[in-house]
């Protein structure tokens, strides 16, 4: 599933690409996806048709379109989805993309479900290979509401070395999952928390409340420290994730201990890389550099 690097990395592309960009249509083979929520009255393209994009920013893992008459429309990439910007023509066989290169052939650009039509003659597109996608159309303030559920954001200014350790203590919860759950702590994933564990020397199995202060300072310096080198590759494209352009980013070629079972720990270098299961979920750690509690 796309985490906080990969929205990040999307948001900023599309930023540049759609600001002031007004949708003409929409089109859609899923019913499921394009709905409306809260008190919203009428379907999604009545409400959707004609307003321009005033801003595109990320919370969490959701990305977020900013529309003018305080609509707000939200779409989360789930486990395989992703968005795409560009021109593409409906033929028999789908939806084909006008631009070549890896717009038309990458196989992860192809499972198109969702398009905007924008008024300069280009499109978003929302490809997803289970359509597990959301696209959600809110009243701004309601979302605003809504997303106040979340944790906080690993680069805000709220989030604190301070915050962190006050919101562990007395948590009993092992900690790879604890800063997985998006309701403490928004964006972080099964990939960057393997990483980022990695980097602070903590076992993912550790109780929360075992952890000592500086443990959990390193901790923060260690999560904020491969979100943004995430950010920097432009995300994970290991498996699903392409930018809206199409192309991979690079993160899968810097990963710590993700994805790397069986490899010599690049620390260490006495100990290969373990997979284990944590929370149901894969998880990667070398044995020696994090020790278990």
């Amino acid at each position: 599933m796309p985490e906080l690097p990969e929205v990040q990395s999307s948001v900023e592309y599309l930023r540049e690409k759609v600001l002031k960009r007004t949708f003409l249509k929409t089109w859609t083979d899923t019913p499921k996806m394009g709905i409306v929520k809260g008190t919203l009255e009428n379907n999604f393209d009545d409400l959707i048709i004609g307003k321009k994009i005033e801003d595109v920013r990320r919370r969490a893992k959701n990305v977020i379109f900013e529309l003018d008459q305080n609509l707000s429309l939200l779409i989360h990439y789930k486990m395989t989805g992703h968005l795409l910007y560009g021109k593409w023509k409906k033929t028999r066989k789908g939806w084909i993309s006008e631009i070549p290169g890896p717009l038309r052939n990458d196989k992860m650009n192809q499972y198109i479900h969702f398009i905007f039509f924008l008024e300069n003659g280009k499109q978003i597109a929302f490809s997803d290979l289970r359509k597990f996608g959301k696209i959600e159309l809110w009243r701004r303030e309601e979302l605003k509401n809504k997303l106040s559920e979340l944790g906080p954001e690993p680069f805000s200014d709220e989030f604190t070395p301070e915050k962190l350790e006050k919101m562990i203590r007395g948590r009993r919860k092992m900690i790879k999952p604890l800063i997985m759950d998006q309701k403490f702590l928004s964006g972080v994933g099964n990939i960057y928390a393997s990483d980022g564990l990695w980097l602070a020397e903590i076992h993912p199995e550790t109780k929360a409340d075992l952890l000592t202060d500086n443990e959990i300072k390193k901790l923060y310096e260690a999560l904020r420290a491969v979100l943004k080198e995430g950010i920097k590759n432009s995300g994970d494209s290991m498996v699903d994730f392409r930018l809206p352009d199409g192309t991979r980013g690079n993160y899968q070629n810097k990963q710590k201990v993700y994805n790397k079972e069986n490899t010599l720990c690049t620390r260490c270098k006495d100990e290969k890389i373990k997979k284990i299961k944590v929370g149901g979920r894969g998880t990667y750690l070398c044995p020696k550099c994090q020790p278990k509690k």
